[in-house]
């Protein structure tokens, strides 16, 4: 008869090991998804509220070198 060097809880007790660790990535991951989207949120508004300043078609001077160099 082998002897079983394992007491009956010990998966359980890896088991429930597991699970903890992989929570407090999961909480860790998901901290730093909303510090990133914190940022990227600031400069989208920022991009809208410089879009909406700007309406319809003016020249600035990389559009005049592009008309200068393609010769319109």
């Amino acid at each position: 008869m082998s002897e079983n060097t394992k007491t009956p809880g010990s998966d359980r007790r890896a088991f429930l090991k597991g699970v903890a660790v992989a929570g407090g990535a999961t909480a860790v991951a998901v901290a730093g998804g909303a510090a990133v989207a914190d940022v990227s949120a600031g400069k989208a508004e920022a991009a809208k509220a410089k879009a909406k300043a700007v309406t319809g078609y003016h020249e600035t001077d990389h559009i005049r070198k592009y008309y200068r160099l393609a010769r319109f």
